[in-house]
């Protein structure tokens, strides 16, 4: 079985060392494993949302990417009918009958993604079949850098090649992997991850109108920075509440304002009626949410002005206002009921003072908030300086820099 060559793995990469042993070993242990030479190559990559923090699930905008760590996939097509999936570093194969998918487990994990993914291909109109897959990540979980995304478009990836001519969109990946995480593991998820895994590059997301998808040309390097993402040590297991609470809030609010969606009005309305929705609503954290919605989108359109006339401090000033935003208005930087703990705060806080102590860079809230992650822009030569500085709280070994990669869900060539 032949890997990828150096021409392919260094334009995803832009390496060949590094990736070509990752490839060498995937090959070895699917030939181990299956007894059979015969596998293809796939990879999807990781995803960080740049500016439109909690927009999506209100019609917002987002501008988002994928990132240089992915998952990675040898697969072969079989005629069992049955998916077999083997994950580095996981003891118990995922197994997924095809012909059963209406007895396939709900809220199990990824044999619970796997089939709802194919359930939704085939409700979509397009053709399932069996294959047999050894898979390994480096996206880190639990880290806002959207995992199970990157591994739900790896399976988009495989059974778009094998099985539909790689007729299959992004889009509708992202939908296969949205019906999925909705109605079989009863996460009401949007579209935005799974969309910046799936499509490569900076993408600009509008999902006022369904969901609309443009290309940017933005990379953090072109810049002369390093995207660094931050791990503070608290998972997301047991804040459930706290998310649902955000479009809840946001959604209340547009019912005043007599919508959905707060996309479907305006900030304009929000503030002419805002002295009657704060006496009805007797919640001023909803108001501000909902305003932090609207000036959210604002920063994405500020950005992308930025970004086309490649203004870097114009930028990093958005980065910054909207770091300040979600933890100001949105609030999603710490749990109000458990003040004593905030990771969050404590890397937000100590990263602005690295970043004002050397005059460059920005921080902001990665992902969904009041734990996990947070993101910095570092300049490139202060990048290790940064590690250590901020390794000192959380560890440098959840300091991770990365970068945007162009190459999203696809099979490798």
């Amino acid at each position: 079985m032949k890997i990828p060559g150096r021409e392919v793995l260094e334009k995803i990469y832009g390496e060949f060392d590094v990736s070509g042993a990752r490839y060498e070993k995937l090959a070895e242990k699917f030939e181990s494993l299956f007894h059979r030479d015969d596998a293809e190559f796939f990879t999807a990559p990781g995803r960080t949302e740049i500016v439109g923090n909690h927009t999506d699930h209100n019609g917002g905008k987002i501008l988002a990417a994928s990132i240089d760590m992915d998952t990675i996939g040898a697969a072969a097509s079989n005629t069992t009918g049955v998916i077999t999936i083997i994950s580095e570093g996981y003891s118990k194969p995922i197994v997924v009958d095809l012909k059963n998918l209406a007895d396939a487990p709900k809220e199990q994990g990824s044999v619970s993604l796997v089939a709802g993914m194919a359930e939704a291909v085939q409700s979509m109109g397009y053709r399932v079949g069996g294959f047999d897959a050894y898979v390994s990540t480096e996206v880190i979980p639990s880290a806002g850098v959207s995992s199970s995304a990157s591994f739900e478009m790896l399976v988009c990836a495989i059974l778009n090649y094998f099985y539909n001519e790689n007729r299959m969109t992004y889009a509708e990946y992202a939908r296969i992997g949205q019906y999925a995480e909705n109605h079989f593991w009863n996460k009401a998820s949007g579209l935005m991850d799974q969309m910046a895994c799936a499509a490569g590059g900076a993408i600009l997301l509008d999902f006022s109108d369904g969901v609309k998808c443009e290309k940017r040309a933005f990379s953090f390097s072109d810049y002369g920075y390093e995207l660094v993402i931050v791990n503070t040590g608290k998972g997301h297991a047991d804040l459930s509440a706290e998310y649902s609470s955000i479009p809840n809030e946001m959604k209340a609010v547009a019912a005043e304002l007599g919508v959905s969606l707060l996309c479907e009005s305006s900030k304009a309305a929000l503030m002419e009626k805002l002295p009657e929705i704060r006496k009805k609503l007797g919640n001023d954290r909803a108001i501000l949410r909902a305003l932090h919605f609207y000036t959210e989108n604002e920063r994405v359109e500020e950005i992308d002005a930025a970004i086309a006339a490649g203004d870097k401090d114009a930028i990093l000033a958005v980065l910054t206002a909207s770091g300040n935003s979600s933890w100001k208005w949105l609030q999603n930087c710490h749990v109000a009921t458990a003040h004593e703990e905030q990771s969050i705060c404590m890397a937000l806080a100590l990263t602005e003072m690295f970043l004002k102590e050397i005059g460059d860079g920005a921080c902001r809230i990665h992902g969904g908030g009041f734990a996990g992650v947070i993101m910095a822009a570092v300049p490139k030569e202060r990048v290790e300086e940064y590690k250590a500085y901020i390794g000192r709280l959380v560890g440098e070994e959840n300091v991770h820099p990365m970068n945007i990669r162009q190459t999203g869900a696809v099979h490798v060539e």
